[in-house]
């Protein structure tokens, strides 16, 4: 479990731990657990989403766990990298099980009416 604070409030994510060799979700289905990449050191790590079929939230957190950035990236996505380095990345599939994570980021109205995927 990851404790993430973001503007002021926090929000619990339950994830596992993976390796930083690991393929994360790709070749995975929407319904797959949120996983987190940790001990980055401050490094600018960069992901892919080939061979990944849904959309999902990527969470750039610093050592206290404070989200330095985010951003929902939708398959197919040749580089993701963020702004700053980070010390842990959480990504988290865009589902059910996951919605009041990802409208707590989003904004619950756009995670409705999946506006974040560029629908009107």
């Amino acid at each position: 479990m990851v404790l993430v604070r973001h503007n002021g409030k926090r929000i619990k994510v339950l994830a596992r731990k993976v390796s930083l060799f690991s393929t994360g979700f790709m070749f995975r289905t929407k319904n797959t657990g949120n996983i987190v990449f940790e001990n980055l050191n401050g490094r600018d790590f960069a992901l892919t989403s080939w061979f990944v079929f849904f959309p999902f939230l990527v969470l750039w957190l610093d050592k206290r766990k404070k989200v330095v950035d985010f951003k929902v990236v939708n398959p197919f996505e040749m580089s993701i990298r963020s702004v700053k380095g980070a010390d842990c990345i959480v990504e988290i599939p865009v589902n059910r099980r996951n919605r009041k994570i990802v409208g707590f980021f989003v904004g619950k109205e756009k995670f409705k009416n999946k506006r974040w995927l560029g629908k009107p």
